[in-house]
């Protein structure tokens, strides 16, 4: 039941393809093989805006087309985006030009932590929720064979969070809930 819920859900957002979408004030470009906003995606970027503050050092992991980073940019200056996706790091890229942010944010490619140095103030992770192996680099955003991206990110993510560090982490209602209250209290979050 799950795969095939699962299988609907990915071709539903393959056929996106490349659009544009305005999302809480900012305008998109989504690339074919990025994550774009969702219905429910206003509730994690109203909490970045609540949470990201002047002065504010902002790690948006998983960036996709850049969203929350750009959020995270209208009061901090000082913003990065990773995804492992390059197409997604092009559309960040584009989409901070394109929303006059250019100059506080800027994404890289990478493998969670790997590309950058140093710690945040905020961290930002909306991470793949299902447990399922990917079929595509489109399905990676919700997809993370045996939560191996989630688990890695949770051992590391307190090691690069400021003294005073928030972590933002929005999690699907089809993922495990579980496991990630083990995951958080195995690191003290």
């Amino acid at each position: 039941m799950l795969w095939e819920w699962h299988r609907r859900a990915a071709a539903g957002l393959a056929e996106l393809g490349r659009h544009t979408t305005n999302y809480l004030g900012l305008y998109l470009v989504i690339l074919e093989d990025v994550f774009p906003p969702t219905p429910t995606s206003d509730l994690l970027g109203s909490a970045v805006l609540d949470e990201a503050g002047p002065g504010d050092r902002v790690l948006d992991m998983g960036t996709g087309g850049g969203s929350n980073a750009l959020l995270a940019a209208r009061t901090a200056s000082d913003v990065i985006g990773v995804d492992i996706n390059p197409a997604a790091v092009a559309a960040a890229t584009a989409n901070a030009v394109r929303n006059g942010l250019a100059d506080r944010a800027r994404s890289v490619v990478g493998d969670l932590f790997e590309p950058v140095d140093g710690r945040f103030d905020l961290i930002i992770y909306d991470p793949p929720f299902r447990w399922l192996r990917p079929r595509s680099t489109l399905e990676q955003a919700v997809a993370d064979e045996g939560y191996r991206s989630l688990t890695r990110f949770m051992a590391e993510v307190g090691d690069r969070l400021s003294d005073d560090g928030r972590l933002l982490l929005f999690f699907g209602t089809t993922g495990d809930i579980d496991y990630l209250h083990q995951l958080l209290d195995d690191a003290g979050l």
